[in-house]
């Protein structure tokens, strides 16, 4: 991988309003770190930013850093994006030594068209986007790329069947699908799953409509037994405990007098 120059500047706004101050005058905050330095905050131009991810294969990029008239050989290690227009807005950057191997996931794209797409009526799919490499920082590629032409229906392409560039070391469960190309689903599979899944959320919703039910039922049960002590209480007395026989005066004979 070519490194590519990109001018940054070292960074004093560093949050809340600052950073938005920041940004609004066309600047990225970014970080980086790794190597024997301390991480340290930076901000760069963001049209030169994005110009530099527009036109890269992918976001791993290996960069000659100029701060303070310092060079600072770094990858592209993370770039967060706004949700909604894909603005850059924060960017991390890891130093990396010529002389020392690194790793980094590299996208995985596909060249040709599969025989069993083309004459078997399959569909060409993706296990795996992403895989695990490790190089030195000029060996690493932006991407690797996989000849499908001749994948037949119902076969496999695996992690250990993959060429790797020179100086690349490809890393991960050999045995692993990478791509395949399998049956399109018939119209009675479709059918079927399109079936099945009202069927379930109607059952989700008869088996809460019974549990509410049942919860509204006992609800007033307890209020009316709450209200019955309540109402045994009168003004001034205590409520009877449970399981006591309530007092009656008037039942109470008087004592009768010896003659």
């Amino acid at each position: 991988m070519k490194s590519v120059p990109l001018n940054v500047f070292p960074r004093t706004l560093a949050r809340g309003r600052k950073v938005k101050q920041l940004r609004a005058a066309g600047r990225v905050p970014a970080v980086i770190y790794g190597g024997q330095s301390k991480p340290e905050n930076l901000e760069i131009s963001a049209k030169e930013m994005e110009d530099l991810i527009h036109h890269s294969v992918s976001e791993n990029i290996l960069v000659d850093l100029a701060v303070d008239k310092a060079k600072r050989l770094a990858l592209v290690q993370e770039v967060q994006h706004h949700p909604l227009d894909g603005k850059v807005l924060h960017v991390d950057f890891h130093e990396v030594s010529e002389t020392e191997k690194v790793t980094i996931m590299v996208p995985l794209e596909t060249a040709g068209e599969a025989v069993g797409v083309k004459t078997g009526g399959g569909v060409l799919e993706h296990v795996l986007f992403k895989i695990k490499v490790r190089a030195l920082p000029k060996d690493l590629p932006e991407q690797i790329i996989v000849d499908v032409t001749s994948l037949e229906l119902g076969k496999s392409i695996h992690l250990g069947e993959i060429k790797a560039p020179a100086g690349v070391e490809i890393l991960g469960d050999k045995k692993v699908s990478v791509i395949s190309v399998a049956l399109p689903r018939t119209e009675e599979e479709e059918a079927a799953a399109t079936e099945a899944a009202p069927a379930g959320a109607a059952d989700v919703e008869m088996i809460k409509e019974k549990k509410e039910e049942g919860e509204e039922g006992a609800t007033p049960a307890k209020a009316g037994a709450k209200g019955a002590e309540k109402a045994a209480a009168k003004p001034g007395e205590k409520a009877p405990a449970a399981g006591a026989a309530p007092a009656d005066k008037k039942a109470a004979a008087p004592a009768e007098k010896k003659k």
